[in-house]
């Protein structure tokens, strides 16, 4: 465990951790909660790991106070978690159902009650399985109703959730689950998938005036960014490496600040005014940052531009992930370089690591590897404030161990220890480690911006 002091941090910086609906709630029938693509997909053979599915995942839906307290234990200002749509909105249409939103009304009532602001992402990849049977994000009605979504969440609890997310990673979605089938709803279009990724961004534009027209509070996207490095020097691989940071990086960033799409995207589902609503002004930038890419020319014969290596030299993660914690400062130095008075502040909304954590004799949970991660990341984002970057909240992924993704229950991110079969929760070496930290940066629960 590292016992260099920890740097001061500004005023009001907000300390954090993230979970996501589908993820931690369970519940999936309870209380009207229609299925969502990822309740689809995880009951589909062979797609988790584990074959597992997130039908009781940490039982959060009925375990939300003891969750609470593990946030006010943890001492953080700020919790961001996700509201799932389908509990919201059955059919991803049509009138609020009650019981969803009295959950979250619970949730966010609970959160205020213990001193921890709550952060509310509307889009946590658990889209209505009946709007996908619809056609999903490949159809231009699904932006609108997801406006109409963000309306009934914001009439709800516009008064009480002190920062909104949009979407969270469009880029992944997009192109874990629409271009390559490995993620919800498991479609393979490869670059066919970009009309995903615009009625994403147009549903973001429209869910930005629908919460402002309910809401005083600030509102932000969380966006998925990767670093970009040649795994070669020939200029094919540079151009590579060019074409991997337009599509990760910037298509998802440079229409949000006026700048429109980056070159080389088939535009023709954009329509006159699409890149206007888009564009409208948000209060803060979420980054979520794991780490960078390594990127090379591809082959002849590849369907894709670029082809992604390893990037050695580095520690690793339980998810094979390389440790780089100099690259979040490389990469909010490069996002306020590349956008320059246009980059609105930014909050780190996810950075974490999967460990095969593993309770002891005493029943205690050692994560060395995790504190040292988190310890190299907190300084990056202090790197890069000093280097003149509007930093203002730093969020771990995550509090709680969960159901992750295609992986099921085999990879561990929490900051607290959670025993499946029983839903036990034992707070991590970590969970102490980040709760001293915050102590020791000065913790300041400020404006939540």
């Amino acid at each position: 465990m590292t016992s260099a002091p920890m740097p001061d941090f500004p005023a009001g910086f907000r300390w954090g951790v993230s979970t996501s609906a589908y993820q931690i709630e369970g519940a999936a029938t309870a209380d009207g909660r229609g299925p969502s693509i990822w309740d689809t997909f995880a009951h589909s053979p062979g797609r988790i790991v584990d074959g597992s599915t997130g039908d009781e995942a940490c039982d959060h839906y009925h375990r939300y106070a003891e969750d609470v307290a593990l946030l006010a234990g943890l001492g953080v200002s700020g919790y961001r978690f996700s509201i799932a749509w389908p509990r919201v909105q059955p059919t991803g249409a049509g009138p609020a159902n009650p019981a969803g939103l009295d959950f979250y009304d619970r949730l966010v009532d609970t959160l205020l009650a213990h001193g921890v602001d709550p952060v509310a992402t509307l889009f946590h990849w658990d889209l209505p399985q009946a709007l996908e049977d619809a056609g999903g994000w490949l159809n231009r009605d699904t932006a609108a109703r997801f406006a109409e979504y963000a309306d009934l969440v914001a009439a709800r609890l516009g008064d009480r959730v002190r920062l909104w997310i949009t979407l969270n990673e469009p880029f992944i979605h997009m192109s874990l689950g629409h271009g390559m089938g490995l993620h919800a709803p498991g479609r393979a279009l490869l670059f066919d998938a970009f009309p995903v990724a615009h009625h994403q961004l147009l549903g973001h534009g429209l869910a930005v005036a629908a919460l402002r027209a309910r809401s005083t509070s600030p509102v932000a996207i969380a966006n998925n960014y990767s670093p970009v490095r040649p795994a070669g020097g020939t200029d094919a691989d540079r151009a590579a490496a060019a074409a991997y940071d337009a599509l990760h990086n910037r298509l998802f960033t440079d229409p949000l600040l006026g700048r429109g799409y980056p070159d080389g995207f088939d535009l023709s589902v954009v329509r006159t005014g699409d890149l206007d609503v888009i564009a409208a002004p948000i209060d803060v930038l979420g980054v979520n940052y794991y780490n960078p890419t390594a990127v090379r020319a591809a082959e002849p014969d590849s369907p894709l531009p670029f082809e992604l290596v390893p990037l050695d030299g580095y520690p690793r993660t339980a998810f094979d992930w390389p440790v780089v914690p100099d690259g979040l400062r490389e990469l909010l130095v490069d996002l306020k370089q590349r956008y320059g008075d246009a980059l609105p502040p930014i909050q780190v909304t996810e950075s974490g690591c999967a460990y095969d954590d593993v309770p002891d004799a005493d029943g205690r949970v050692p994560d060395p590897e995790r504190i040292a991660y988190l310890d190299g990341h907190v300084r990056a984002v202090h790197a890069a404030i000093a280097a003149g970057v509007e930093v203002t909240g730093y969020f771990v992924w995550s509090l709680l161990d969960n159901w992750e993704w295609a992986e099921g229950f085999t990879k561990r991110f929490g900051l607290v220890h959670v025993d499946y079969a029983t839903q036990r929760r034992t707070p991590k070496a970590s969970y102490a480690w980040y709760r001293d930290a915050v102590i020791r940066a000065g913790a300041d629960p400020g404006p939540a911006r």
